[in-house]
């Protein structure tokens, strides 16, 4: 099912990148910067970590939920998401109806989801636009992995392992429009921003 937003309605901004790159904090950083903006809180069934806010960094909820809102209808393969994914063993989506309730409403609709989610929504709607988040380097993201202190070093191995495979990923999958290197944090949100000016007046 596509859904085209490009007239005079809200844009979708998909906003991904590995663990440890900094998405989350230059996604909301923008959304911070961007009077408009609305950021989609993820559903998941993964437990809360350690500072976990239900309904603002995710809405928990558990496998048997999550099936329910995932059930296909008629129209809606996914059922009531727009797109979900399962990583690391755990089950992450993006609710449908509110997205379009914001793009209606002709916000900037920030999805910050992983390249699986990122390719589903891009099919969805084909005049989203996307950024993905690079570290300065590798040894950067196994720094920042390691200093996040929440895995094992086998763990942070695989997560790396896995970083690479998106990162490759991304750039052969057509859904960014930009890839930003996070060295700078400033500089990296002011890029971000540039690339939804730019769109917004390209329209």
């Amino acid at each position: 099912m596509t859904t085209d937003w490009s007239e005079g309605k809200g844009l979708a901004l998909i906003v991904s990148g590995p663990s440890g790159a900094g998405k989350t904090t230059i996604a909301r950083a923008l959304e911070r910067a961007c009077p408009d903006a609305w950021f989609s809180v993820s559903l998941t069934t993964r437990p809360p970590g350690p500072g976990d806010r239900d309904g603002l960094d995710y809405r928990f909820v558990s496998e048997e939920q999550f099936a329910t809102l995932a059930t296909p209808t008629p129209g809606s393969p996914m059922g009531e998401f727009l797109e979900h994914a399962g990583v690391y063993g755990r089950r992450y989506g993006t609710l449908r109806a509110p997205v379009e309730d914001n793009l209606r409403a002709g916000r900037l609709v920030i999805l910050e989801i992983d390249v699986q989610g990122g390719k589903i929504v891009k099919a969805a709607m084909p005049h989203a636009a996307g950024v993905f988040v690079l570290p300065p380097s590798d040894d950067a993201l196994l720094a920042r992995l390691r200093a996040r202190r929440r895995d094992s070093e086998d763990a942070i191995q695989r997560r790396f392992a896995a970083a690479q495979r998106e990162m490759a990923e991304a750039r052969t999958c057509g859904v960014y429009d930009r890839f930003i290197v996070n060295d700078t944090l400033d500089r990296a949100v002011a890029e971000a921003v540039e690339v939804v000016q730019g769109i917004r007046r390209g329209r």
